[in-house]
Protein backbone atom coordinates (compact mmCIF):
# COMPACT_ATOMS: atom_id res chain seq x y z
CA UNK A 1 0.00 0.00 0.00
CA UNK A 2 1.34 3.47 -0.92
CA UNK A 3 0.15 6.89 0.30
CA UNK A 4 -2.38 7.39 -2.51
CA UNK A 5 -3.87 3.95 -1.87
CA UNK A 6 -4.00 4.59 1.89
CA UNK A 7 -5.82 7.93 1.57
CA UNK A 8 -8.13 6.57 -1.13
CA UNK A 9 -9.04 3.76 1.30
CA UNK A 10 -9.86 6.31 4.02
CA UNK A 11 -11.90 8.52 1.69
CA UNK A 12 -13.91 5.74 0.07
CA UNK A 13 -14.13 3.00 2.71
CA UNK A 14 -15.26 5.14 5.66
CA UNK A 15 -18.33 7.35 6.18
CA UNK A 16 -17.18 10.96 5.69
CA UNK A 17 -19.21 13.96 6.88
CA UNK A 18 -17.96 16.31 4.16
CA UNK A 19 -19.18 13.87 1.54
CA UNK A 20 -22.43 12.47 2.93
CA UNK A 21 -23.34 14.74 5.85
CA UNK A 22 -25.25 13.66 8.97
CA UNK A 23 -25.11 9.93 8.15
CA UNK A 24 -21.37 10.00 8.96
CA UNK A 25 -21.85 11.57 12.40
CA UNK A 26 -21.52 9.00 15.19
CA UNK A 27 -23.35 10.14 18.34
CA UNK A 28 -21.10 8.48 20.87
CA UNK A 29 -17.40 8.02 21.67
CA UNK A 30 -17.37 4.21 21.62
CA UNK A 31 -15.51 3.81 18.33
CA UNK A 32 -12.88 6.43 19.15
CA UNK A 33 -12.25 4.86 22.55
CA UNK A 34 -11.97 1.41 20.95
CA UNK A 35 -9.52 2.64 18.31
CA UNK A 36 -7.38 4.41 20.90
CA UNK A 37 -7.47 1.39 23.21
CA UNK A 38 -6.09 -0.70 20.33
CA UNK A 39 -3.27 1.87 19.98
CA UNK A 40 -2.42 1.90 23.69
CA UNK A 41 -4.50 5.01 24.56
CA UNK A 42 -2.27 7.69 23.00
CA UNK A 43 -4.68 10.44 24.18
CA UNK A 44 -3.30 9.98 27.72
CA UNK A 45 0.33 10.53 26.70
CA UNK A 46 0.45 14.22 25.74
CA UNK A 47 -0.90 17.49 27.10
CA UNK A 48 -3.54 19.36 25.14
CA UNK A 49 -5.79 22.37 24.71
CA UNK A 50 -9.28 21.43 23.49
CA UNK A 51 -11.20 23.95 21.34
CA UNK A 52 -14.87 23.98 20.34
CA UNK A 53 -17.20 26.70 19.02
CA UNK A 54 -19.43 27.58 16.10
CA UNK A 55 -16.98 29.94 14.38
CA UNK A 56 -13.36 30.91 14.94
CA UNK A 57 -12.13 27.64 16.41
CA UNK A 58 -9.81 26.97 13.45
CA UNK A 59 -8.18 30.42 13.56
CA UNK A 60 -7.96 30.27 17.37
CA UNK A 61 -6.33 26.84 17.19
CA UNK A 62 -3.74 27.97 14.66
CA UNK A 63 -2.93 31.15 16.60
CA UNK A 64 -2.42 29.21 19.82
CA UNK A 65 -0.24 26.64 18.07
CA UNK A 66 1.85 29.45 16.55
CA UNK A 67 2.42 31.02 19.97
CA UNK A 68 3.29 27.72 21.66
CA UNK A 69 5.80 26.68 19.00
CA UNK A 70 7.34 30.19 18.98
CA UNK A 71 7.79 29.83 22.74
CA UNK A 72 9.81 26.68 22.09
CA UNK A 73 7.25 23.95 22.82
CA UNK A 74 6.99 21.04 20.43
CA UNK A 75 3.39 21.61 19.39
CA UNK A 76 0.84 19.33 17.77
CA UNK A 77 -2.13 20.76 15.88
CA UNK A 78 -5.20 18.78 14.82
CA UNK A 79 -7.87 20.59 12.77
CA UNK A 80 -10.56 19.77 10.23
CA UNK A 81 -11.58 19.75 7.48
CA UNK A 82 -8.57 20.15 5.21
CA UNK A 83 -8.58 22.56 2.28
CA UNK A 84 -6.30 20.90 -0.25
CA UNK A 85 -4.18 18.18 1.33
CA UNK A 86 -5.39 15.51 3.77
CA UNK A 87 -2.16 15.97 5.75
CA UNK A 88 -3.12 19.56 6.68
CA UNK A 89 -5.22 18.09 9.51
CA UNK A 90 -2.14 16.87 11.42
CA UNK A 91 0.81 19.15 12.10
CA UNK A 92 3.77 19.19 14.46
CA UNK A 93 5.47 22.60 14.71
CA UNK A 94 3.67 23.52 11.50
CA UNK A 95 4.91 20.55 9.48
CA UNK A 96 2.32 18.21 8.02
CA UNK A 97 2.20 14.52 8.95
CA UNK A 98 4.60 12.14 7.16
CA UNK A 99 3.08 10.22 4.26
CA UNK A 100 4.87 7.09 5.50
CA UNK A 101 3.19 7.40 8.88
CA UNK A 102 -0.24 7.61 7.23
CA UNK A 103 0.44 4.42 5.25
CA UNK A 104 1.76 2.55 8.27
CA UNK A 105 -1.13 3.69 10.45
CA UNK A 106 -3.79 2.61 7.93
CA UNK A 107 -2.16 -0.81 7.61
CA UNK A 108 -2.06 -1.29 11.38
CA UNK A 109 -5.59 -0.08 12.06
CA UNK A 110 -7.35 -2.02 9.28
CA UNK A 111 -8.30 -5.02 11.47
CA UNK A 112 -10.16 -2.69 13.88
CA UNK A 113 -11.79 -0.80 11.00
CA UNK A 114 -13.15 -4.08 9.68
CA UNK A 115 -14.42 -4.96 13.15
CA UNK A 116 -16.13 -1.72 14.27
CA UNK A 117 -16.83 0.24 11.05
CA UNK A 118 -15.70 3.67 12.32
CA UNK A 119 -16.21 6.97 10.51
CA UNK A 120 -13.50 8.82 8.60
CA UNK A 121 -13.31 11.43 11.38
CA UNK A 122 -12.96 8.83 14.14
CA UNK A 123 -9.99 7.32 12.31
CA UNK A 124 -8.31 10.71 11.78
CA UNK A 125 -8.64 11.55 15.49
CA UNK A 126 -6.93 8.30 16.47
CA UNK A 127 -4.27 8.91 13.80
CA UNK A 128 -3.57 12.40 15.15
CA UNK A 129 -3.20 11.21 18.73
CA UNK A 130 -0.90 8.36 17.73
CA UNK A 131 1.22 10.72 15.61
CA UNK A 132 1.58 13.26 18.41
CA UNK A 133 2.86 10.55 20.74
CA UNK A 134 5.33 9.25 18.17
CA UNK A 135 6.64 12.76 17.54
CA UNK A 136 6.96 13.51 21.25
CA UNK A 137 4.82 16.65 21.26
CA UNK A 138 4.82 18.57 24.52
CA UNK A 139 1.36 20.03 23.97
CA UNK A 140 -1.26 19.61 21.23
CA UNK A 141 -4.02 22.00 20.18
CA UNK A 142 -7.07 19.88 19.36
CA UNK A 143 -10.00 21.35 17.42
CA UNK A 144 -13.36 19.59 17.70
CA UNK A 145 -15.01 18.52 14.48
CA UNK A 146 -18.69 18.99 15.24
CA UNK A 147 -20.30 19.96 18.53
CA UNK A 148 -18.30 18.88 21.56
CA UNK A 149 -20.04 16.51 23.94
CA UNK A 150 -20.12 13.62 21.45
CA UNK A 151 -17.26 14.74 19.23
CA UNK A 152 -14.56 12.12 18.69
CA UNK A 153 -11.88 14.45 20.08
CA UNK A 154 -13.69 14.60 23.43
CA UNK A 155 -11.65 11.83 25.00
CA UNK A 156 -8.74 14.13 25.93
CA UNK A 157 -8.32 15.63 29.40
CA UNK A 158 -6.85 19.01 28.43
CA UNK A 159 -4.93 21.69 30.30
CA UNK A 160 -7.65 24.17 29.27
CA UNK A 161 -10.98 23.84 27.46
CA UNK A 162 -11.92 26.65 25.06
CA UNK A 163 -15.29 27.49 23.48
CA UNK A 164 -14.97 30.37 21.01
CA UNK A 165 -18.64 31.26 20.57
CA UNK A 166 -22.13 29.88 19.98
CA UNK A 167 -24.11 30.45 16.78
CA UNK A 168 -26.42 28.79 14.30
CA UNK A 169 -24.86 25.81 12.53
CA UNK A 170 -25.51 22.05 12.20
CA UNK A 171 -28.92 22.45 13.85
CA UNK A 172 -29.98 19.08 12.40
CA UNK A 173 -27.37 17.48 14.67
CA UNK A 174 -26.80 19.83 17.60
CA UNK A 175 -30.27 21.20 18.29
CA UNK A 176 -32.50 23.99 17.03
CA UNK A 177 -31.95 26.50 19.86
CA UNK A 178 -28.79 28.34 20.92
CA UNK A 179 -29.32 26.83 24.39
CA UNK A 180 -29.20 23.30 22.94
CA UNK A 181 -26.17 24.09 20.76
CA UNK A 182 -24.37 25.63 23.76
CA UNK A 183 -25.08 22.49 25.79
CA UNK A 184 -23.44 20.31 23.12
CA UNK A 185 -20.37 22.57 22.96
CA UNK A 186 -20.23 22.68 26.79
CA UNK A 187 -19.72 18.93 26.67
CA UNK A 188 -15.96 19.53 26.39
CA UNK A 189 -15.89 21.04 29.91
CA UNK A 190 -14.05 18.60 32.17
CA UNK A 191 -14.02 18.19 35.93
CA UNK A 192 -11.69 20.73 37.54
CA UNK A 193 -10.24 21.93 34.20
CA UNK A 194 -10.37 25.69 33.48
CA UNK A 195 -12.72 26.65 30.63
CA UNK A 196 -12.49 29.86 28.62
CA UNK A 197 -15.44 31.21 26.64
CA UNK A 198 -14.48 33.58 23.82
CA UNK A 199 -17.75 35.49 23.43
CA UNK A 200 -20.58 35.83 25.90
CA UNK A 201 -24.17 35.74 24.78
CA UNK A 202 -27.30 35.84 26.90
CA UNK A 203 -28.53 32.54 25.45
CA UNK A 204 -25.37 30.58 26.20
CA UNK A 205 -23.96 32.21 29.36
CA UNK A 206 -26.30 30.39 31.76
CA UNK A 207 -25.56 27.03 30.09
CA UNK A 208 -21.80 27.45 30.53
CA UNK A 209 -22.18 28.63 34.12
CA UNK A 210 -24.37 25.64 34.98
CA UNK A 211 -22.13 23.00 33.36
CA UNK A 212 -18.92 24.56 34.75
CA UNK A 213 -20.47 24.64 38.23
CA UNK A 214 -21.52 20.98 37.99
CA UNK A 215 -18.00 20.03 36.90
CA UNK A 216 -16.27 22.33 39.40
CA UNK A 217 -14.44 23.84 36.42
CA UNK A 218 -13.12 27.42 36.79
CA UNK A 219 -14.97 29.52 34.17
CA UNK A 220 -13.62 32.65 32.43
CA UNK A 221 -15.19 34.84 29.75
CA UNK A 222 -12.39 36.23 27.57
CA UNK A 223 -14.32 39.31 26.46
CA UNK A 224 -14.72 40.49 30.07
CA UNK A 225 -10.97 40.25 30.73
CA UNK A 226 -9.72 42.17 27.66
CA UNK A 227 -11.04 44.35 24.87
CA UNK A 228 -9.76 45.85 21.63
CA UNK A 229 -9.19 49.54 22.38
CA UNK A 230 -8.05 50.46 18.85
CA UNK A 231 -7.67 48.65 15.58
CA UNK A 232 -6.58 49.39 12.04
CA UNK A 233 -6.80 47.34 8.83
CA UNK A 234 -4.16 48.17 6.25
CA UNK A 235 -2.03 46.36 3.67
CA UNK A 236 -3.97 43.15 4.40
CA UNK A 237 -2.76 43.22 8.01
CA UNK A 238 -4.76 43.81 11.20
CA UNK A 239 -3.22 46.10 13.84
CA UNK A 240 -4.74 45.79 17.32
CA UNK A 241 -4.28 47.56 20.60
CA UNK A 242 -5.62 45.27 23.32
CA UNK A 243 -6.44 46.60 26.79
CA UNK A 244 -6.69 44.52 29.94
CA UNK A 245 -9.92 45.34 31.79
CA UNK A 246 -9.52 47.32 35.02
CA UNK A 247 -5.86 48.19 34.37
CA UNK A 248 -3.78 50.59 32.28
CA UNK A 249 -2.05 47.69 30.50
CA UNK A 250 -2.25 47.88 26.70
CA UNK A 251 -0.39 45.76 24.18
CA UNK A 252 -0.14 46.14 20.42
CA UNK A 253 -0.36 43.19 18.01
CA UNK A 254 0.01 42.86 14.27
CA UNK A 255 -1.88 39.90 12.77
CA UNK A 256 -1.25 38.34 9.39
CA UNK A 257 -4.88 37.13 9.54
CA UNK A 258 -6.52 40.36 8.40
CA UNK A 259 -10.24 39.64 8.85
CA UNK A 260 -11.78 42.01 11.41
CA UNK A 261 -13.42 38.96 13.02
CA UNK A 262 -9.93 37.89 14.15
CA UNK A 263 -10.14 40.58 16.86
CA UNK A 264 -12.51 38.28 18.80
CA UNK A 265 -10.28 35.25 18.27
CA UNK A 266 -7.20 37.19 19.36
CA UNK A 267 -8.90 38.16 22.67
CA UNK A 268 -9.68 34.46 23.26
CA UNK A 269 -6.09 33.43 22.46
CA UNK A 270 -4.64 36.02 24.85
CA UNK A 271 -6.86 34.78 27.68
CA UNK A 272 -5.80 31.15 27.05
CA UNK A 273 -2.14 32.17 27.05
CA UNK A 274 -2.61 34.07 30.33
CA UNK A 275 -3.88 30.87 31.97
CA UNK A 276 -1.07 28.80 30.44
CA UNK A 277 1.42 31.30 31.88
CA UNK A 278 -0.22 30.98 35.30
CA UNK A 279 0.16 27.19 34.97
CA UNK A 280 3.91 27.56 34.42
CA UNK A 281 4.28 27.75 30.65
CA UNK A 282 7.18 30.01 29.67
CA UNK A 283 5.49 32.29 27.13
CA UNK A 284 6.61 35.91 26.85
CA UNK A 285 4.92 38.95 25.33
CA UNK A 286 7.60 38.86 22.62
CA UNK A 287 6.68 35.26 21.77
CA UNK A 288 3.02 36.27 21.37
CA UNK A 289 3.74 39.27 19.16
CA UNK A 290 6.21 37.37 17.00
CA UNK A 291 3.79 34.44 16.52
CA UNK A 292 0.72 36.51 15.65
CA UNK A 293 2.66 38.32 12.91
CA UNK A 294 3.23 35.03 11.06
CA UNK A 295 0.48 32.54 11.92
CA UNK A 296 0.05 31.49 8.27
CA UNK A 297 3.77 30.85 7.83
CA UNK A 298 4.12 28.99 11.14
CA UNK A 299 1.02 26.79 10.94
CA UNK A 300 -0.13 26.70 7.31
CA UNK A 301 -3.51 28.35 7.92
CA UNK A 302 -5.36 29.37 4.76
CA UNK A 303 -8.80 30.56 3.70
CA UNK A 304 -9.36 33.27 6.32
CA UNK A 305 -9.77 36.49 4.32
CA UNK A 306 -6.79 35.26 2.31
CA UNK A 307 -5.70 37.55 -0.53
CA UNK A 308 -4.37 35.46 -3.43
CA UNK A 309 -4.30 38.04 -6.24
CA UNK A 310 -4.07 41.81 -6.73
CA UNK A 311 -5.62 44.02 -9.43
CA UNK A 312 -8.31 42.82 -9.08
CA UNK A 313 -8.06 41.72 -5.45
CA UNK A 314 -9.13 38.07 -5.07
CA UNK A 315 -10.01 36.95 -1.53
CA UNK A 316 -10.77 33.46 -0.19
CA UNK A 317 -12.79 32.99 2.99
CA UNK A 318 -14.19 29.74 4.38
CA UNK A 319 -17.01 31.47 6.31
CA UNK A 320 -20.13 29.47 5.49
CA UNK A 321 -22.82 29.63 8.19
CA UNK A 322 -25.03 32.53 9.28
CA UNK A 323 -22.52 34.04 11.71
CA UNK A 324 -19.61 33.41 9.34
CA UNK A 325 -21.36 35.25 6.52
CA UNK A 326 -22.19 38.15 8.87
CA UNK A 327 -18.48 38.45 9.64
CA UNK A 328 -17.63 38.35 5.93
CA UNK A 329 -20.14 41.10 5.09
CA UNK A 330 -18.69 43.24 7.91
CA UNK A 331 -15.23 42.75 6.38
CA UNK A 332 -16.56 43.68 2.92
CA UNK A 333 -17.73 47.01 4.37
CA UNK A 334 -14.15 47.71 5.56
CA UNK A 335 -12.68 47.00 2.12
CA UNK A 336 -12.00 49.41 -0.75
CA UNK A 337 -13.14 48.34 -4.19
CA UNK A 338 -14.94 49.64 -7.26
CA UNK A 339 -17.33 46.71 -7.77
CA UNK A 340 -17.79 43.45 -5.88
CA UNK A 341 -17.93 40.00 -7.49
CA UNK A 342 -18.87 37.02 -5.29
CA UNK A 343 -18.18 33.41 -6.23
CA UNK A 344 -20.28 31.27 -3.90
CA UNK A 345 -21.24 27.64 -3.36
CA UNK A 346 -23.16 26.16 -0.41
CA UNK A 347 -23.92 22.71 0.94
CA UNK A 348 -27.47 21.39 1.23
CA UNK A 349 -27.65 21.21 5.02
CA UNK A 350 -27.04 24.94 5.64
CA UNK A 351 -29.73 27.57 6.26
CA UNK A 352 -29.58 28.60 2.59
CA UNK A 353 -32.12 31.47 2.61
CA UNK A 354 -30.72 32.94 5.85
CA UNK A 355 -27.22 33.00 4.37
CA UNK A 356 -28.35 34.44 1.02
CA UNK A 357 -30.37 37.27 2.58
CA UNK A 358 -27.26 38.47 4.44
CA UNK A 359 -25.24 38.96 1.25
CA UNK A 360 -24.91 42.36 -0.50
CA UNK A 361 -27.41 42.80 -3.34
CA UNK A 362 -25.22 45.16 -5.37
CA UNK A 363 -22.58 42.46 -6.06
CA UNK A 364 -22.38 40.34 -9.20
CA UNK A 365 -22.71 36.64 -8.32
CA UNK A 366 -21.17 33.50 -9.78
CA UNK A 367 -23.07 30.55 -8.31
CA UNK A 368 -21.13 27.30 -8.19
CA UNK A 369 -20.71 24.05 -6.25
CA UNK A 370 -18.00 21.93 -4.67
CA UNK A 371 -17.44 18.51 -6.19
CA UNK A 372 -19.01 16.60 -3.29
CA UNK A 373 -22.47 14.97 -2.97
CA UNK A 374 -23.50 17.38 -0.17
CA UNK A 375 -23.10 20.40 -2.44
CA UNK A 376 -26.24 22.30 -3.42
CA UNK A 377 -26.48 22.18 -7.25
CA UNK A 378 -25.41 25.50 -8.74
CA UNK A 379 -28.64 26.01 -10.69
CA UNK A 380 -30.73 25.49 -7.57
CA UNK A 381 -28.50 27.90 -5.64
CA UNK A 382 -28.86 30.48 -8.42
CA UNK A 383 -32.67 30.13 -8.42
CA UNK A 384 -32.90 30.54 -4.64
CA UNK A 385 -30.51 33.50 -4.77
CA UNK A 386 -32.48 35.20 -7.54
CA UNK A 387 -35.60 34.84 -5.37
CA UNK A 388 -34.01 37.04 -2.68
CA UNK A 389 -32.68 39.61 -5.14
CA UNK A 390 -29.12 38.41 -5.88
CA UNK A 391 -28.11 38.51 -9.56
CA UNK A 392 -25.68 36.29 -11.42
CA UNK A 393 -25.16 33.08 -13.36
CA UNK A 394 -24.41 29.45 -12.50
CA UNK A 395 -21.12 27.63 -13.17
CA UNK A 396 -20.37 23.92 -12.73
CA UNK A 397 -17.16 24.34 -10.72
CA UNK A 398 -15.42 27.06 -8.75
CA UNK A 399 -12.47 27.53 -11.09
CA UNK A 400 -14.73 28.13 -14.11
CA UNK A 401 -16.70 30.62 -12.01
CA UNK A 402 -13.54 32.36 -10.78
CA UNK A 403 -12.09 32.55 -14.30
CA UNK A 404 -15.28 34.25 -15.50
CA UNK A 405 -15.18 36.69 -12.57
CA UNK A 406 -11.53 37.51 -13.34
CA UNK A 407 -12.45 38.09 -17.00
CA UNK A 408 -15.27 40.50 -16.11
CA UNK A 409 -13.62 42.36 -13.21
CA UNK A 410 -11.87 45.71 -13.53
CA UNK A 411 -8.50 46.28 -11.82
CA UNK A 412 -10.03 48.09 -8.83
CA UNK A 413 -12.75 45.49 -8.28
CA UNK A 414 -12.77 42.79 -5.60
CA UNK A 415 -13.60 39.11 -6.09
CA UNK A 416 -14.60 37.07 -3.04
CA UNK A 417 -14.80 33.26 -3.03
CA UNK A 418 -16.86 31.94 -0.10
CA UNK A 419 -19.80 29.83 1.10
CA UNK A 420 -18.12 26.49 1.73
CA UNK A 421 -14.78 25.19 2.93
CA UNK A 422 -14.91 22.75 0.03
CA UNK A 423 -15.49 25.44 -2.60
CA UNK A 424 -12.50 27.42 -1.28
CA UNK A 425 -10.42 24.24 -1.13
CA UNK A 426 -10.98 23.55 -4.84
CA UNK A 427 -9.63 26.94 -5.98
CA UNK A 428 -6.51 26.38 -8.08
CA UNK A 429 -4.02 28.91 -6.77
Amino acid sequence: MNYEQATNYLFTRLPMFSRIGAAAYKKDLTNTLRLCEYLGNPQTKFKSIHIAGTNGKGSTSHMLAAVLQTAGYKTGLYTSPHLRDFRERFRVNGEMIDKDFVVDFVKRIQPVIDEIEPSFFEITVAMAFEYFVREGVEIAVIETGLGGRLDSTNIVIPEISVITNIGWDHMNLLGDTLHAIAYEKAGIIKSGIPVIIGERSEESKAVFEQVASEKNAPLFFADTQRYVAEWKYEHHQLMLQVATSGTDVRNTYQLDLPGYYQTKNCITVLEVIYHLQKAGYKITEEHIQQALRQVKKLTGLHGRWEVIHANPVVVLDVGHNEDGIKQITAQIELSDYQHLHIVIGLVKDKEIEKVLTLLPREATYYFTRAQIPRALPENELAARAHAVGLNGHAYGDVNTALKEAMHRAEKKDMILVCGSVFVVGEVEI
